[in-house]
């Protein structure tokens, strides 16, 4: 995942722009426990830089999608999760209240106001799975985006990006995917694909299916908040160029479809 993150990233400093438009990421290799592979020198020279620019941390922000930190305390109880969750959540939004105001991802997807279940969307999904056999396959999909809440006409809205996630049980395993309409490369992504990593491990793990596959469709993958030139930020970009062996292209070489399909 580490390397995916970093090949799109690496797309953005090479050439002219700050933009990748689309951005889609497929990330295979996860173990038996669904747990994602990552690149070690890239996780950390990303986590320090984070730290240096006072950005929310990976962790911090694959929280948002899911709260693995609970599920390790709910220990394998799907039910006492939803519940530490919803108790927690007043707490979470205290917090941080400038970027929880509007709530949080895994709040949307288990609290959405809405719908059976009392809203919680992956309760109903993984209750369907797992009741009869034959269900449409278009059930599997938990929204984020509320045009009653969502449809504001506020300069910036830092959320919601995800718009929604949907799940492909297949008889190889389980697919994940994610559909975003931006994205921040430098201060979201890899948190965002820590997090969705996170989340199709749990509905793996309470289908009885292994994880197969992560896709990550962005319409927008933006750099914000950073400039490639800063300083700072080339201890990243060193651990990424080596974990690639690649070299900066030449000043007319064809510049590649943005597109970015790895092992984890």
């Amino acid at each position: 995942m580490s390397r995916a993150w970093a090949k799109a990233v690496l797309h953005v400093i090479d050439h002219a722009g700050p933009e990748i438009s689309p951005l889609i990421l497929s990330v295979t290799g996860f173990d038996e426990r669904g747990v994602v592979q990552e690149t070690p020198a890239i996780r950390s020279a990303l986590d320090t830089l984070l730290a240096v620019k006072r950005m929310r941390s990976v962790d911090d922000v694959a929280f948002t999608i899911f709260p693995q930190r609970l599920w390790q305390v709910a220990q394998g109880d799907r039910a006492a999760l939803f519940r530490y969750y919803k108790d927690a959540f007043p707490r979470y939004q205290a917090m941080n209240p400038r970027d929880n105001r509007r709530g949080l991802y895994f709040e949307r997807m288990t609290g959405y106001g809405r719908g059976p279940c009392d809203g919680n969307q992956l309760e109903w999904i993984l209750s369907q799975y797992e009741g009869r056999e034959g269900v449409r396959r278009s059930m599997f999909q938990a929204s984020v985006f509320d045009p009653a809440r969502d449809h504001v006409a506020d300069a910036q809205l830092q959320f919601p990006c995800l718009q929604h996630v949907s799940f492909e049980p297949t008889k190889h395993g389980l697919v994940i995917n994610a559909f975003y309409a931006t994205q921040q490369l430098f201060v979201k992504a890899y948190g965002n694909y820590l997090g969705i990593a996170q989340l199709g491990a749990f509905m793996a793990h309470e289908m009885k299916i292994k994880l197969l596959r992560m896709n990550v469709v962005v319409g927008v993958a933006k750099f914000e908040r950073i400039s490639k030139s800063d300083v700072d930020l080339q201890p990243l970009i060193t651990a990424a160029r080596a974990s690639f062996a690649l070299k900066p292209p030449a000043v007319n070489e064809e510049v590649p479809a943005p597109v970015v399909e790895t092992a984890a």
